[in-house]
């Protein structure tokens, strides 16, 4: 273990698309003394890449559409100013196979982050 937070972690983030009930939903019906929700998969993958800042500074915002035309991509930014490597957001990709959601994850966020997409991305 190198953390313990009382609060829902951002390692859980691929939930809010991911999971049945997501992690902030379970956190609060276990503060609330409420049953706790299903947590299996929505679908058959999931996957979630950190969006960092640009290394030219500019702003992902302008690029949301770019990174929304990769299949099952939902962005969530933050609200920060964009600064190099400054953690802005996140990107979550639910597919069939791990395989397609890593490689489409990674795209969504090389597309938000201006950066040139990888190898064998999604089109």
């Amino acid at each position: 273990v190198n953390e313990l937070a009382p609060r829902p972690h951002n390692s859980g983030h691929w939930t809010i698309e991911g999971a049945v009930t997501s992690q902030f939903a379970q956190h609060l019906r276990a503060v609330l003394d409420w049953p706790l929700g299903v947590t299996r998969l929505t679908g058959g993958a999931v996957a979630t890449v950190n969006l960092l800042g640009p290394r030219d500074g500019s702003d992902p915002r302008n690029r949301i559409a770019a990174a929304l035309a990769v299949p099952g991509t939902q962005v969530h930014l933050y609200g920060k100013a964009a600064r190099p490597g400054r953690k802005l957001g996140h990107v979550t990709v639910v597919a069939e196979e791990i395989e397609d959601a890593i490689t489409r994850a990674r795209d969504a966020a090389a597309r938000l982050s201006g950066e040139p997409v990888p190898a064998g991305a999604s089109s």
